[in-house]
């Protein structure tokens, strides 16, 4: 990142012990950006502005500025629960000749959705519930065969892609909101800049982000490219990731007393957020009635969550490159949606009769039973290290963790030290959940927290190097007779906006 490749992107790093990213403002002027990769975190603006609720201080403001578009949902007041979809539109055909060649486009047409989300509002509006939808989700659009998700709106615009969401994932959309991507580099500068962390390097050559792991404070520029880059192993995965977290520090700033607080601040935020959006008519008219109820909310009540997947690296009938959805997963992600459940529960309080066993038959199991596994293997990239003198040791252990449905993107390694007896699982700060996942994978492995790394690593050691397929489940539920549901589905894995902001 010094050197000539800091000069090249336009990046300077500041000079404490996390870094610090500010891009140059002549530099943001002459980087050219494709619009494409714009789409994916124009998204964001529109998540902050529901999520937040600021629009309580200043009634008259959003006067005029939102537009709307027609998009088939069902209307619905703005009290109760309720799902609004949430997508971002690549739309290039309107853009002039020069403004193409500013961002780097070619001249193709068409506009497809390359960011879309459903928020669920819980019926007292005490909560938000952020679900994002793989773009490359192969699915059924409703008159027009198998193809990719995003494509519905290419085909039929916000009527279809509202219809072919409610199709996939049971659920009724009550309100539309269509974001305008330009507008997000305003959103974060409105804010001053927003703080990131990332556990592993990227270096993009398309957007000259070079980053190393580490935590960042990104302008606009910088931020759209670290939420829209797929230059890391698990891609698109990582990049939902990368946006959820970057939807999470935004919205810490927007409720931040700072923002709040500060009139010519909250002018230019709330003029921001509005440039980026269209939504339905019914939202049209009571936005304002719908958001000043949120204006309690904090991020512990803000929950993101992904759709689970079965199978990342999906070759479709047409030759795409496609992900398909854990069928049973997904509805019971939806389905407590649907059902108004939290998908992060609060900490269970201890109970004041309870009081610890004395007697020395307790079963030490039933004390300290193991938590669940939250992440699926599929979710998982892993780097495999030869810790012993066994030559192919490494290779083996990296097809079998293949074939149980983790992602091992290179090849294997050694480590410096060639004598580890045991298998040790090795995990950077706040990897946990993933670990644990590989962990179990590999009966009698130790698990291994080590700042120094930059993810999940897997040190094969002379015994414990065995790997079997792991299930991420929840626990059976009792059914309306008092028997056990007969048979578990994945668990929804979600963190609060709380858990995704970066800590300096």
């Amino acid at each position: 990142m010094p050197g000539e490749d800091q000069e090249d992107s336009g990046v300077r790093i500041g000079g404490d012990g996390y870094g610090g990213v500010r891009l140059a403002p002549q530099r943001a002027r002459r980087r050219g950006t494709n619009l494409r990769s714009l789409v994916i975190s124009g998204a964001l603006s529109g998540i902050v502005l529901v999520g937040s609720g600021v629009l309580w201080t200043v009634p008259n403001f959003a006067s005029g500025r939102i537009r709307s578009v027609e998009a088939g949902t069902s209307e619905t007041t703005s009290r109760g629960a309720m799902n609004i979809l949430l997508v971002g539109v690549d739309k290039r055909d309107d853009l002039s000749r020069r403004q193409q060649v500013q961002l780097h486009l070619g001249r193709d047409v068409g506009e497809r959705t390359d960011t879309m989300m459903v928020l669920h509002l819980s019926e007292d509006h005490s909560r938000v519930t952020v679900v994002s939808l793989p773009r490359d989700t192969w699915t059924t659009i409703p008159g027009k065969g198998d193809h990719k998700i995003n494509s519905a709106y290419q085909f039929g615009g916000p009527k279809l892609t509202v219809k072919t969401v409610e199709q996939v994932t049971g659920l009724r959309i009550n309100h539309y909101v269509e974001v305008n991507v330009l507008g997000f580099i305003g959103v974060v500068e409105s804010l001053g800049g927003v703080t990131v962390c990332t556990p592993v390097a990227i270096d993009d050559p398309k957007t000259k982000l070079n980053l190393r792991p580490g935590t960042y404070t990104l302008d606009g520029v910088n931020a759209l490219a670290y939420a829209r880059t797929r230059a890391t192993a698990r891609s698109d995965l990582d990049r939902i990731d990368r946006q959820q977290q970057v939807i999470s520090a935004l919205l810490d700033k927007a409720l931040s007393g700072g923002t709040l607080a500060n009139p010519a601040k909250l002018a230019g935020f709330l003029d921001s957020t509005f440039r980026t959006i269209m939504v339905d008519p019914a939202l049209q008219k009571d936005l304002l009635g719908m958001v000043s109820q949120f204006r309690d909310v904090s991020t512990d009540d803000v929950a993101f969550a992904t759709v689970p997947l079965a199978d990342v690296n999906y070759r479709s009938p047409t030759g795409e490159s496609a992900v398909l959805w854990d069928k049973p997963a997904a509805r019971e992600l939806f389905r407590r949606l649907d059902a108004d459940q939290p998908l992060v529960e609060p900490p269970a309080k201890a109970s004041a009769s309870t009081k610890p066993s004395a007697s020395p038959s307790s079963s030490p199991a039933a004390s300290a039973s193991p938590r669940a596994l939250t992440i699926p293997p599929a979710r998982i990239s892993v780097k495999v290290l030869n810790g012993t003198l066994i030559q192919g040791l490494g290779a083996a252990t990296k097809t079998k963790l293949v074939e149980a449905g983790f992602m091992v993107p290179s090849a294997p390694g050694d480590t410096a030290r060639r004598d580890f007896a045991n298998t040790v699982v090795r995990y950077p700060p706040g990897r946990e959940d993933s670990a644990r996942t590989v962990a179990a994978a590999i009966p009698g492995a130790e698990l291994r927290e080590q700042p120094d790394v930059t993810g999940i690593e897997v040190v094969v050691g002379q015994k414990n190097h065995d790997v079997k397929k792991v299930t991420v489940t929840a626990a059976p539920t009792a059914s309306a007779s008092g028997s056990p549901a007969s048979t578990p589905v994945a668990t929804p894995s979600a963190r609060t906006a709380t858990q995704n902001i970066c800590k300096k």
